[in-house]
């Protein structure tokens, strides 16, 4: 099926491994130019052919600017934002987390969407076919003990997406969250072995029981979200904003 994207004009946050990877792959595979950001210097020297990187983290408000004026310069304009910087943050009770632990956590996760996003919308109205997409996440809906700055940020997310919906829809501009599961990868596969330390458990019994509240019982591909991304963000989601989307294989709470 064309989707019809062919030359659109993408930007990717944390855009050089994992899920921001797998999604500034889907753009570029159906024809997008696709320019991504990330703090992973080697990972950006290892880039796919035909994606360009800068180096930038999101939560300083100076090297956005300085990357969103690169990435605008190279792209001759833009088309389709996509926010998926984001850090995983503490675990602990609230009473145990450190402030620092706390700030960076929102520094990153939803203070590194407005950063990115404030300088975008002037050339996203300039688009015939504009969108923002914000990767939020099922800590976005649920409840999320012992991660409570990552699920904070993510509701977060959700949020802001929404409010940007409606403000920017008289330019035509569609903002819509993903809002992944348990995303197969290294990410993951880290929250278990820390799960799997502090109960004392195996790593396949942490994952089990994280599966066990899902429907579908399996970690999520991360290129499902990245097909997801590329529809939102293609004429045929043209109607299709303000939306919270849930691929998370059927998750019911999280634990």
């Amino acid at each position: 099926m064309d989707l019809g994207i062919a030359g659109l004009r993408v930007v990717v946050t944390a855009g050089a491994s994992g899920i921001g990877l797998e999604i500034a792959r889907a753009f570029a595979k159906e024809g997008a130019r696709v320019v991504v950001c990330d703090v992973d210097a080697p990972a950006l020297d290892a880039l796919d052919s035909g994606l360009a990187g800068h180096v930038c983290d999101v939560s300083d408000r100076a090297a956005v600017d300085r990357f969103m004026h690169a990435a605008l310069a190279d792209l001759g304009g833009l088309d389709v934002l996509v926010n998926n910087a984001g850090i995983a943050g503490p675990t602990g009770r609230v009473d145990q987390i450190a402030p620092e632990d706390w700030d960076r956590t929102l520094a990153v996760d939803i203070t590194g969407h407005f950063n990115v996003t404030r300088l975008a919308v002037p050339a996203l109205k300039a688009s015939a076919n504009p969108s923002i997409i914000g990767l939020s996440s099922a800590a976005g809906r649920f409840g999320f003990p012992l991660r409570s700055p990552y699920a904070a940020s993510k509701w977060a997310v959700v949020g802001f997406i929404k409010s940007l919906a409606m403000e920017l829809g008289e330019f035509g501009i569609r903002a819509n969250a993903i809002l992944p599961g348990a995303v197969d990868g290294p990410r993951i596969r880290s929250v278990f072995e820390h799960k799997a330390r502090e109960r004392n458990q195996s790593v396949e019994e942490v994952q089990a029981q994280v599966l066990a509240t899902t429907s579908l019982k399996r970690l999520i591909p991360p290129q499902h979200l990245a097909t997801v991304a590329v529809f939102l963000a293609s004429p045929l989601g043209a109607s299709i904003s303000g939306q919270a989307i849930s691929v998370d294989g059927d998750t019911q709470m999280l634990v």
